[in-house]
Order: C-alpha cells, then sequence, then structure tokens
C-alpha cells in the first residue's frame, strides 16, 4: 500500500512539474512556430540553411567555452542544497554566477579572433568572418544564460523558469522578425544576438531573486570550488560537444555533399519534428534530472522513478509524434512554406526517431545521475560516431533523407545500447507496463509511417489520424487513472469523467 502510495505521489511529481514547464514551452512552442514560420517565408529554403548553419556554430562555440556549466551546475546546485547547509549553498551559487561570466567572455573573444577560419570551414568562403564575429556576442550572452538557468532548476524553481522561458520567447520573437523582415539575410546575425540578449535579460530577472549568504570569496577560494564544478562540467561539455558538433558535421556534410537548399530542407523538418520532442522533454527534464540525482544511491527507486517517467514521456509523446507523421505535408505547408515540401519523407523519419529517444532518454539519465562520467562518455562517442558514419553513407543513397533514416537506426541501436548500460549500473529492466505501453506506440507509429509507402497519401493519413486518436484517448485514461481524482481540477474532472476518461463521480 505504501509503494502504490509513493508511486502515485511520483507520478504527481512528474505531472506537475510537466505541466507547468510544459505550459511555458506550449507559450515557447507557439512562438517559436511563428517565429520559424516569418524566417522560413522571408528567407526560402537557401536562406533558412544560413540560419541553420549561423546557429550551428552558436551552439558548437558556446558547447565549448560553457565547459558543460548548464549540467554540471545543475548536480552541484542540487547537490549543495540537499546538505541544508547555508553556507555551502552560498559558495556553489557565488561560483557558478562567476565562472558562468568568465567562460562566457572567453568564449566571445575566441570566436571573434578564430572568425576567418571558422566561416572558411563552415561556408567555404571566409567573406562570413564579419557574420562569425558578430555571433561571438550571442555566445558571450547563452553561457551567461546557461549559469543562470542552471541555478534556477538545481534549486527546482520550477515556476521561475517557466515565466522565464515565456518572457524570453516573448521577447526574442518580437525583435526577431523585423530585423530579418527588414535585413533578410544580412539580419540573421544580429537577430540571433537580440535573442540571446534577451535571453539573458530575463533569466537574470528571476535569478537575481535567489537569496543566499553573502560570503567574501577570494580568488583562490572560487578557484578551489570551481575545481570541483568543472571536472564534471568537462564531462558534460564533452557530451554536450560531441551531440552539437555531430549536428554541426551533418550540415556541412548536406553542404558538401548537396547543397544549401539541402540544408534548409533538413534543418525545417529538424525543427518541426523537434517542436513537440522539446515541449516533452523538457517538461519532463527540468524537475527529472535533480529527482533522480537525489536518489540516485537508492536502486530500487531510482529504477522505479525512470521507468514512472518513461511511462510519462510515451503516452504525451506518442500522439504528437504519430500526429507528426500522419500531418507532416500540412505541418510543413503551415509551419513553413510549400517551398519546404520536399522535407515530408525526411520529417516522418525524424519523428519515428524521435520516438525512440523519447524511450531512451530516461535511461541515458541514470548515469549522470550515477556520475558515471566515463562511461556516459564513451558511450556518447560511440553512438555520435556511428550516426555520423550512417549520415555519410545515407546522403549518398537516399539524399537528405538518408539524414532521417541515419537518424532512426541510431536511436534503434541507442536504446538497446543504453537499457544494457542501465541494467548494469543500477539492475535496471522495463516495467512491464512500460514496456507494453513503449512496445505498443513505437509499433503504431512503425506501422503508420509503412502505410505510407504501401497506401496512398489519403489512404495513409485516414490510418494514421485513426491511429493518433486511439492513442490520445488511451493515453489521457492511463494519465487519469495515474492521479486521484480530487488532485484534477473541477471542470478538468466534470469532462474526463463525462467522456468516460475517468471512473467515478465528478463531483467527488
Amino acid at each position: 500500500m505504501e509503494a502504490a502510495v509513493s508511486s502515485g505521489k511520483s507520478y504527481g511529481q512528474i505531472l506537475k512539474s510537466s505541466a507547468v514547464i510544459g505550459g511555458s514551452s506550449a507559450v515557447t512552442l507557439v512562438l517559436g512556430m511563428v517565429r520559424a514560420k516569418a524566417i522560413a517565408l522571408l528567407l526560402g529554403p537557401g536562406g533558412y540553411g544560413l540560419w541553420g548553419i549561423c546557429v550551428s556554430i552558436v551552439e558548437l562555440a558556446q558547447g565549448i567555452a560553457g565547459l558543460g556549466l548548464n549540467g554540471s551546475g545543475v548536480r552541484q546546485i542540487a547537490e549543495a542544497v540537499g546538505t541544508g547547509d547555508g553556507q555551502h549553498i552560498a559558495r556553489t551559487v557565488i561560483t557558478l554566477r562567476r565562472v558562468s561570466r568568465a567562460l562566457g567572455v572567453v568564449g566571445a573573444v575566441a570566436l571573434a579572433i578564430l572568425s576567418g577560419p571558422v566561416a572558411q570551414f563552415s561556408f567555404g568562403d571566409a567573406k562570413y568572418a564579419p557574420v562569425v564575429a558578430i555571433l561571438s556576442l550571442t555566445v558571450l550572452c547563452n553561457i551567461i544564460s546557461q549559469g543562470q538557468n542552471a541555478l534556477l532548476q538545481g534549486l527546482r524553481r520550477i515556476v521561475d523558469m517557466a515565466k522565464d522561458k515565456m518572457l524570453g520567447a516573448t521577447f526574442s520573437t518580437l525583435a526577431c522578425i523585423p530585423i530579418i523582415y527588414v535585413f533578410r539575410e544580412q539580419g540573421i546575425a544580429p537577430a540571433l544576438v537580440l535573442v540571446a540578449a534577451f535571453g539573458v535579460l530575463t533569466s537574470w530577472f528571476f535569478a537575481r531573486r535567489v537569496k543566499v549568504a553573502l560570503l567574501p570569496m577570494r580568488a583562490r577560494e572560487v578557484f578551489r570550488e570551481a575545481e570541483g564544478l568543472l571536472k564534471l562540467g568537462v564531462v558534460f561539455m564533452m557530451t554536450s560537444l560531441m551531440a552539437l558538433g555531430t549536428s554541426y558535421i551533418v550540415n556541412i556534410i548536406l553542404m558538401r555533399r548537396m547543397d544549401q537548399h539541402a540544408v534548409g530542407l533538413y534543418q525545417a523538418a529538424w525543427l518541426i519534428g523537434g517542436y513537440f520532442a522539446g515541449f516533452i522533454l523538457q517538461a519532463m527534464g527540468t524537475d527529472f534530472y535533480p529527482r533522480l540525482t537525489a536518489v540516485a544511491r537508492d536502486h530500487r527507486q531510482c529504477n522505479q522513478l525512470v521507468n514512472e517517467q518513461l511511462e510519462i514521456g510515451i503516452l504525451l509523446a506518442g500522439p504528437g509524434m504519430v500526429a507528426t507523421l500522419t500531418f507532416a505535408p500540412w505541418a510543413i505547408r503551415i509551419l513553413q512554406s510549400a517551398d519546404f515540401l520536399p522535407a515530408v519523407d525526411v520529417l516522418r523519419w525524424i519523428s519515428l526517431g524521435i520516438l525512440l529517444r523519447v524511450i531512451a532518454w530516461p535511461m541515458g539519465f541514470i548515469m549522470l545521475a550515477k556520475n558515471a562520467k566515463k562511461t556516459f562518455f564513451v558511450s556518447e562517442l560511440a553512438f555520435n560516431g556511428l550516426y555520423l558514419t550512417a549520415v555519410w553513407f545515407a546522403v549518398g543513397q537516399w539524399g537528405v533523407n538518408g539524414v532521417g533514416v541515419a537518424f532512426v537506426g541510431m536511436y534503434a541501436v541507442y536504446v538497446a545500447g543504453v537499457y544494457v548500460i542501465s541494467r548494469c549500473l543500477t539492475g535496471f529492466s522495463w516495467s512491464r507496463e512500460a514496456a507494453w505501453i513503449g512496445g505498443s506506440y513505437l509499433a503504431l507509429a512503425l506501422g503508420v509511417s509503412l502505410a505510407f509507402y504501401f497506401f496512398t497519401e489519403w489512404v495513409a493519413a485516414i490510418l494514421g489520424g485513426v491511429v493518433m486518436t486511439a492513442m490520445g484517448v488511451f493515453s489521457l485514461r492511463k494519465i487519469a487513472a495515474m492521479l486521484p481524482p480530487e488532485r484534477f481540477p473541477r471542470p478538468v474532472r466534470t469532462l474526463l469523467t463525462r467522456w468516460g476518461l475517468m471512473g467515478g463521480s465528478a463531483e467527488s
């Protein structure tokens, strides 16, 4: 009975944090769609490809210069809070703030100095060096924002994080679109700088509310505190760098083997496919990682939390990814433009791969929570290397669609690999419920995907719509059953009961 109550509380915490961050992510999602639509219409596939390469440069540079501060900062803050020692918390917070500022300056200066070689490698033309130099300001702002966001997440200030996301997305969208409208491709770098600047301002507004003891810390003390932060951060940085570098190299492969137009198609498909996945993963991950770290020594509790997170993730993501698979042409027309319709097939492949990613994602956090740095690094290196190899050959065989094929293949291997690693670290195994839900949803998504190769577009779309609706109803019913009725607001209880998705009286 106690285990059941504990599990119910865990599901409730997962859904509560998912709802708070999910609500802000929904606002961010809509604003991101508006921004992407405007950029796609104003720049076209070629200009959109240029935008994607600029974003890749920024992400790669901040991934190197940031030294994994966003990941290690969350862990260090969460551990400090767990001690209940006010001075320990204060030292960690002060160190995180100072280190993030210093790394931001170093990263910006380094990118500005290397702007010529970076432009030559990325675009095949050194004339883009001034663009890269401007992007260095984006790196500065983003690294400082990462430090401030790590502080909020480590302290589990979920509401503040949600507000930060919404305000940042609102201001950046309002600033970005007019610049692209007036300057077109020449406005890409300034627009990215403004987006990053608003990110700094909003995250600072909420991070400054964190009150800690005012401790005078000399440089020597800061360096001593920073040592633990950066040792773990380097591992985060290396693995993050692999992911960012992989994305960057995929763009370069498409640029070299095809053209800038192909990069634009891939970026459009990735952005649309990533919309819903980012909404789900970010909503869950904000609170999940600190919670998992807190129970990492208790293998039974750790494994239970991972299984519960996996169930919620699949129930939330499954219907959305099948909807993306089914209505890919309409999604591209609405969110981008008809010029991007050749990206339909790669979007479907990416959507299928993202569903595999949602399955693997909670298990991957076991390595981080257990501080298994070497295992995490080696596994990420192997999987990213496999992906790049697959992309190189698949692009030659199937063009831009090859990136999607390689993505699905890599995550199929990743799910199996991370399961074996998790089993070795904590004795993890899928619960019967998680395995059944994950396996069923994956089989249904694969069936819908294959339908588009064996039936006409309209027949496959009708089939996909039926599957999507059935999955949505099942997901709602399961989620409603995970929580006691009183946890739902009365209007929601009434609707769920009326629709037959919740037993009992809506008035109870």
